[in-house]
């Protein structure tokens, strides 16, 4: 028998631990046993006769719930078992509610608290109703992009006669019977959703090299259909730079980042995104590019399992089933993978998924090995050559490096260092198996 996340092993009895009752009701179940200490070794404890007679009392009076408690032995030492089921209703501890994360027991509060009760009584935070709202808080002209983007992926048919638009929001699931409008379809199609949802909105901001400093910024607002396009009509125009180049007579531009990308990272965002907070952030830096929203990964998946085929678990399912119908994301859990793909065709770095600040951060490299790019940080011809053999021949060595710039151990070392610092390489390994690749 292992502690882990449905077992509890404890020495001794303490009032503190209603809360991990609290906490098995409220995922799992689990059982907590009383006289074995944190290497799984039955102690015994002495006072097992009133803890049987008392327990089942206190945890109903205390937590509300009927628990199985047993009598076990093993030799001449008594212990306790103390069995809790799962509940489907919320159960609290003195007001408090608790839930069990791994093998740890932790409080519920704020948005985890409100998404943890909403799910408790079988809704999504996108499902709830927002009883002021009427037909007057929708824009008529988002519906109309929703049917012809619907039209084009083939998802659902609409004809230019089908103007029945409360029709057609009931028939997505975001108007009740009652005519009540939920979260999800003011979001979607609201003319402002601000007036009901203040952080629902995009901040876009350009930051010089200490992080700190703010170049630029711009606030993009409107219903989620608006907010994606907006902000990457914003960054084409005001943030991002093209490189130019030509095939024959033919002019090419090459953005720094691919825009499907983008995209695909701003819907995910929005459908993944908890409202009740803070905005989606999209910061902007020398070299990368970092899109945050608020809200951790959902318990079935890492952030090393986005890069491989995996389960859909958005956190508002109705947004994301209506981006679905109309064709801009995927059902299949394939949107990270989508991610990866368009970074590799352009040949950028692959890009960092990570949870962070209770949200999940995803960041885009530049291309490092970019001409412009690396005549921006100022690298000498040394440095342009070793770049130059990492594309060719995957990693250099100080070694190599001297052998291809013809310089001295010193300098090829204060040299490489630099590209590490600049984040052109990355240093693998120790010593003489010292490696450099590109970062």
């Amino acid at each position: 028998m292992l502690e882990k996340q449905n077992i509890e092993w404890k020495e001794s009895w303490r009032d503190e631990y209603f809360e991990y009752i609290s906490a098995f009701a409220n995922a799992e179940g689990g059982k907590i046993y009383i006289g074995i200490n944190d290497k799984g070794v039955v102690v015994g404890i002495s006072e097992y006769e009133k803890l049987l007679v008392n327990l089942p009392n206190k945890i109903k009076d205390l937590v509300g719930i009927l628990c199985e408690v047993n009598h076990l032995t093993e030799g001449d030492k008594h212990y306790i078992q103390i069995v809790v089921n799962q509940y489907s209703v919320p159960i609290s501890y003195r007001g408090k509610y608790y839930i069990r994360s791994g093998s740890t027991t932790q409080l519920l509060n704020g948005t985890s608290l409100n998404d943890f009760l909403l799910k408790k009584s079988g809704l999504n935070w996108d499902e709830v109703i927002e009883s002021s709202a009427s037909m007057s808080d929708i824009d008529e002209s988002a519906i109309e992009y929703f049917k012809q983007s619907a039209n084009v992926s083939g998802r659902l048919s609409f004809t230019k006669e089908d103007n029945d638009y409360l029709n057609i929001l009931k028939n997505l699931r975001l108007v009740d019977d009652n005519n009540n409008f939920k979260r999800a379809g003011l979001l979607l199609f609201g003319k402002d959703p601000l007036k009901y949802f203040t952080t629902a909105f995009i901040k876009i901001g350009k930051f010089g090299d200490s992080g700190s400093e703010l170049l630029s910024q711009d606030v993009i607002e409107g219903n989620v259909f608006e907010q994606a396009d907006v902000v990457l009509e914003i960054l084409d125009k005001k943030y991002f730079q093209k490189s130019i180049s030509y095939k024959g007579l033919q002019r090419i531009e090459t953005t720094e980042y691919p825009y499907p990308a983008i995209r695909e990272i701003l819907l995910n965002a929005i459908a993944h995104r908890v409202y009740q907070t803070t905005p989606i952030t999209v910061r902007i830096y020398g070299d990368r590019l970092e899109i945050w929203n608020l809200g951790t990964l959902p318990k079935e998946l890492s952030a090393e399992d986005l890069k491989q085929a995996h389960g859909s678990y958005p956190r508002n399912p109705l947004i994301a089933q209506v981006f679905y119908k109309g064709g801009l994301i995927e059902s299949w859990g394939r949107g990270t993978i989508k991610i990866l793909e368009e970074c590799k065709k352009h040949d950028l770095p692959e890009p960092e998924i990570k949870e962070v600040g209770g949200g999940v951060q995803v960041i885009l490299y530049k291309n490092k090995t970019n001409p412009e790019f690396l005549n921006s940080l100022g690298l000498n011809k040394r440095q342009l050559v070793a770049v130059d053999y990492v594309k060719e021949n995957r990693y250099i060595t100080n070694t190599i490096y001297q052998a291809e710039t013809f310089a001295s151990e010193r300098t090829a070392n204060r040299d490489l260092n630099d590209l590490v610092k600049l984040k052109v390489f990355k240093k693998i390994g120790l010593g003489k198996n010292t490696k450099y690749e590109l970062f």
